[in-house]
């Protein structure tokens, strides 16, 4: 934080004492760097450093809420922003929709968290950002059938300080990093393209350098296997539509979960306050203990506390500290997302922490925890178990498009890399895949999950919600898993190609 723990303290100060007689109050002062790098053929393409520092007021007067936010950090700005924020609260009143309550949440006192890594990446000169990327450019097209590389690397460093009427006091720090690199190949009945497969993650530069044996991404493999695996798409046949059954790669899963079970679990959208912009779910409140969401080793957390978690805090955007809930236990709905208003709105007696924004200038809002599904345990089946079970499928590797309703049901996702599987064994790729379903369908025909060693923390940076639009970023822990009866359509047919 570039605010000595004084200035922290005047601006807290100058704050709380101006909101001393409103319902609930928190001050929050941001400081996010973040860092683009893209090549293209191993030649730099677009860099990009920005900075943005600033603080935000938000207050609860009179039913009603308020927010304000400024760059100017001065303790004289911060008495003001309340002052704002107490007259947009007397707007806003005005407008109905109902006396604004948060649920309580006790004062954690002093905090100070950080996620968990090495090296800060956007410490890291740019210089060797892009001499990394161009030698692992270089390496894919070193192989003859790579025509064409891009390569990126976006970096995260978020220090955010927050005090609230309740007393909490916390400091922190995130860092966050993705970086992919893609290949293309052409021959004369088109192109193919494959991308790494390394996740987003809360860690640091080690996730790119760092020994693979110490959790971080094993890219000398990735990036030596990735070029045949590129060619033998181009030779694959195209797959034949029908029903399959599908082993699915965490990989491709976590963006399944993110869609059909992340977003249709935010409260704010199963009770209609996201029905302008983003839709609602399928997955109501009057459902809750009882909607069979999927078959019974569906087990689904919400969790702010994983370690690299992309939405792992200490301390949320309104003051509540990270937890870990449950939302699907033993396939049936137990529980929602909730921040602090929409808990008090719905009878819950606590926030479970998921309200985030992603810049001082904006007003937290509900957003998604890490959303993760339940692996089977240390003893549990490795892939090769799930597709030894498997006499005709589809081992499904990567994520690509998707597509999905409104309510968060009906659905279709596509992917990197796809093995045709016969007899319990894989017999080479095939090509044009996607996968339809419903979300209650597919996730009740999951026979088996994963163990342990299956489990990888997949996400993205860039989960869309709100208007004025805001953007956070989230994992999703997930196992292979082996789903049966799925009905695989050839995505170029279907294109009409």
């Amino acid at each position: 934080m570039p605010l000595a723990a004084d200035e922290l303290s005047a601006l807290t100060d100058a704050a709380l004492e101006a909101a001393a007689d409103c319902q609930a109050a928190e001050i929050r002062v941001e400081r996010i760097r973040s860092q683009t790098v893209r090549l293209h053929d191993a030649s730099p393409e677009t860099t990009a450093d920005d900075t943005e520092f600033g603080m935000g007021v938000r207050v609860v007067a009179d039913g009603a809420m308020g927010f304000a936010a400024t760059v100017d950090v001065r303790p004289g700005e911060a008495a003001g922003l309340v002052r704002r924020a107490r007259e947009m609260a007397a707007v806003t009143s005005r407008a109905g929709g109902g006396r604004v309550e948060l649920a309580p949440e006790p004062s954690h006192g002093e905090v100070t968290w950080s996620s968990a890594f090495g090296t800060d990446p956007t410490t890291v000169p740019t210089a060797d950002k892009i001499a990394l990327l161009a030698d692992w450019s270089r390496r894919l097209e070193g192989h003859p059938a790579v025509a064409h590389t891009s390569a990126s690397l976006l970096a995260v460093s978020e220090q955010t300080y927050l005090a609230d009427l309740n007393g909490t006091r916390a400091t922190q720090h995130r860092v966050r990093l993705q970086c992919q690199l893609e290949a293309l190949a052409l021959a004369e009945s088109g192109f193919e393209t494959m991308r790494t497969l390394a996740p987003p993650v809360g860690r640091g530069w080690e996730f790119l350098t760092g020994p693979a044996t110490a959790g971080n991404w094993d890219w000398d493999a990735e990036l030596a296997e990735l070029p045949e695996l590129l060619a033998a798409k181009l030779r694959a046949p195209s797959v034949r539509a029908g029903t399959y059954d599908l082993v699915v790669d965490p990989s491709n899963l976590w963006l399944t979960i993110h869609e059909s079970i992340g977003h249709a679990t935010e409260l704010d959208r199963a009770v209609g306050y996201e029905a302008a912009y983003a839709g609602t779910s399928f997955a109501t409140f009057d459902q809750l203990g009882s909607l069979a969401y999927g078959s019974p080793v569906m087990q689904v957390t919400g969790d702010r506390t994983v370690e690299h978690g992309l939405a792992t805090v200490g301390i949320d955007s309104e003051g509540v500290a990270g937890q870990s809930f449950d939302l699907v236990r033993d396939g049936t709905l137990v529980g929602y997302q909730l921040d602090r208003s929409i808990a008090a709105s719905m009878g819950f007696e606590r926030s479970n922490g998921c309200a985030f924004a992603d810049s001082p200038m904006h007003v937290p809002i509900q957003r998604m925890a890490n959303v993760s599904l339940a692996h089977s345990g240390d003893d549990g089946p490795s892939t090769e178990d799930l597709i030894g079970g498997v006499d005709r499928g589809i081992y499904v590797v990567g994520d690509k498009s998707w597509s999905i309703d409104m309510q968060r049901y009906n659905f279709q996702f596509t992917g990197q890399r796809f093995f045709a599987i016969e007899n319990g064994a894989l017999r080479g790729q095939v090509k044009d895949v996607a996968y339809q379903a419903t979300t209650t369908d597919f996730w009740g025909a999951m026979e088996a999950v994963g163990g342990a060693s299956t489990w990888v923390l997949g996400g993205a940076f860039n989960c869309g919600k709100g208007q004025p639009g805001q953007v956070a970023p989230v994992s999703h822990g997930c196992p292979s898993v082996l789903v049966r009866g799925v009905r695989v359509l050839n995505a170029r047919e279907e294109s009409g190609r």
